[in-house]
């Protein structure tokens, strides 16, 4: 058999000027057309003496490879989440260098001492709470409460509660059990996750931290959030005012994917160890982004253990929202519910629209009373904490 015929470079040039557009950036001699690198030189100069062939599998091969990494990177991917946002990048893709702190272990360590502004810890019996503080207990001005919901923690009232406590007010704001910094029982051992059993240690909590007359109540979010109102549905004598963040409050409350999910066997125990679910719930839900240091804080107890997430977890199943919610209309409505209310709304909100709150009003007109905040989403005390400390001191004075 006769040997394949090398291309002269006038056809070589021919060649080229025939292929697709598509094709034509991967032939060595268009390549050195356009681009006079030594290495697209040296390759043009091999492309001289390749039989046409050969050089036309070359070409196509080359194209093959582009279009198929295209492919790859336009499929959908249940991890590709992760690098959507800035503030999300390291939490699971690796760095180019090794030494980048780019393993958990490593992220841990970096991690491990943020977020714990103005806390400690408290030994309440066989758990031990995180609870942050500010201000003096000799203040007259009262004590105030911070609760959280679900999946964060008490750090997103970090900000408020320091400019509160400058105001001379006694502000507390515990991690609830199973969240955050919080002992995380194992479920089915010592601790069953109810709504009950949360209502019971958080009255161990206020005894421990020795909360005994009437205190201002701040509460924000999902599931464990929506427990600080029912526990104050059960206990008004010792609340004097209460202040509600972005909440679910009437029966047509829409409950966030992410709850749905955790409820699912199988893709809840997949859901539920996802290290970065708290602070992507919480973008979520906002018009902003969290910076890198506040992701990492609302990470950190998810990365270092698979307690928080199993907490969630069983949080979550054992939870009935529209029993929740249907209670928590009813309890708040005129007639039932006479202690001021102040329902501090971020209306950018992208878990729950504005006629939450607004229906919730009309149901007590004369107690409740609504400030519409701007440029807030589903956190206000992290989205813009500076607005929500100009509302509660307007409402508590």
């Amino acid at each position: 058999m006769a040997p394949a015929m090398a291309i002269a470079v006038p056809s070589l040039h021919s060649f080229c000027a025939n292929l697709s557009p598509a094709h034509q950036k991967f032939c060595p001699l268009h390549s050195s057309l356009t681009n006079s690198s030594p290495l697209q030189q040296r390759l043009c100069l091999k492309a001289k003496t390749l039989p046409k062939k050969k050089l036309l599998h070359y070409v196509v091969a080359a194209a093959e490879s582009e279009e198929k990494k295209d492919e790859e990177k336009n499929t959908f991917s249940p991890f590709r989440f992760v690098t959507d946002n800035p503030s999300s990048r390291g939490a699971i893709q690796l760095p180019d260098l090794p030494a980048d702190d780019g393993n958990v272990g490593q992220m841990i360590s970096r991690m491990e001492n943020k977020g714990r502004d103005y806390g400690s810890y408290v030994q309440v019996g066989k758990f031990k709470w995180f609870v942050r503080e500010t201000g003096s207990s000799d203040t007259q001005l009262g004590t105030i409460v911070f609760i959280h919901g679900a999946p964060t923690q008490s750090y997103s009232y970090r900000v408020v509660m320091a400019q509160m406590g400058d105001a001379g007010y006694h502000c507390y704001a515990p991690d609830w059990l199973g969240f955050g910094f919080s002992s995380k029982p194992q479920p089915g051992y010592g601790f069953p996750y109810t709504e009950e059993a949360y209502h019971e240690e958080f009255d161990k909590l206020l005894s421990e931290l020795c909360i005994d007359s009437p205190f201002f109540l701040v509460t924000q979010g999902f599931l464990v959030g929506s427990y600080g109102l029912t526990w104050a549905l059960k206990n008004p004598n010792r609340i004097s005012k209460l202040v509600i963040f972005n909440s679910p409050l009437t029966t047509s409350a829409s409950i966030p994917n992410l709850f749905w999910q955790l409820r699912f066997p199988l893709l809840g125990e997949f859901t539920c160890q996802t290290p970065i679910i708290a602070e992507r719930f919480v973008e979520g839900g906002s018009p902003y982004v969290l910076k890198d240091e506040k992701a990492d804080v609302y990470r950190l107890p998810y990365l270092s253990s698979s307690g928080p997430g199993f907490s969630l977890l069983e949080a979550t199943r054992k939870a009935t929202f529209k029993d929740l919610t249907s209670r928590i209309a009813s309890g708040f409505s005129s007639g039932r519910w006479d202690i001021p209310i102040l329902v501090a709304w971020g209306i950018s909100d992208k878990y729950l629209r504005q006629l939450e709150a607004e229906t919730f009003q009309k149901n007590n007109i004369s107690t409740i009373t609504v400030d519409m905040l701007e440029g807030v989403g589903h956190m206000p005390q992290e989205d813009w904490p500076e607005k929500v400390v100009d509302s509660l001191k307007r409402f508590m004075k």
